[in-house]
C-alpha cells in the first residue's frame, strides 16, 4: 500500500468505476425502452475479503458492488433491473500473472474446491438476465465456489 503507484491507481479506478458508469450510462436510454431491462455488472470477491497488494483492485470492485445498489434504486424507476457478480479467481488469460500461490489459497480455500472457469460463472449471469429475476435487483452475487459466503 505504501509504494502504490498513483498512476496504476488512476488506471484501474477509470477501468473499473468510469468504464462501468460510463457504459451503464450509453445502455440505459435503450434499456428504458423495455420492460425488464437488466444490467450485470462484474464485481469481484476480493472487494469481500480485502485481497493484499490488489489495493486499487479491491477498492474499485467495492465501488462497482456500491454503485450496484446505487443504480438500482435510481434505475428501478424505468423498469431497470441493476445486479452485480462476483467472481472469484478465474483461470483466464488476464489472470495467468497471478502467482500460483493465490490460485492455490483460492483453489484449496473454496466449498468446492479446484479451479473456477469461465463457464462456472456463465449461468449466474444468464440467470440475472432471465425473466426468472425480473423482481431481483441492487444484489450481489458471488461466484466463487465458497470462497466467500455472502
Amino acid at each position: 500500500m505504501m509504494d502504490y503507484d498513483i498512476e496504476l491507481w488512476d488506471r484501474v479506478m477509470q477501468v473499473n468505476v468510469r468504464g462501468t458508469w460510463l457504459v451503464s450510462q450509453a445502455a440505459v436510454p435503450l434499456l428504458a425502452q423495455h420492460a425488464h431491462s437488466k444490467i450485470v455488472n462484474v464485481a469481484s470477491d476480493t472487494a469481500l475479503w480485502g485481497a493484499p497488494r490488489l489495493l486499487a483492485y479491491v477498492a474499485s470492485k467495492g465501488a462497482v458492488i456500491a454503485m450496484t445498489r446505487s443504480m438500482a434504486r435510481e434505475l428501478g424507476e424505468q423498469g431497470i433491473c441493476v445486479n452485480a457478480i462476483a467472481p472469484g479467481l478465474t483461470c483466464v488469460e488476464a489472470t495467468e500473472y497471478v502467482p500460483r500461490e493465490r490460485h492455490q489459497l483460492y483453489e484449496k480455500g473454496r466449498a468446492l474446491p479446484g479451479a473456477q472457469h469461465p463457464a462456472d460463472v456463465n449461468g449466474s449471469v444468464l440467470y440475472l438476465l432471465s425473466p426468472l429475476a425480473n423482481f431481483v435487483t441492487g444484489q450481489l452475487l458471488p461466484v466463487n465456489g465458497g470462497f466467500i459466503f455472502n
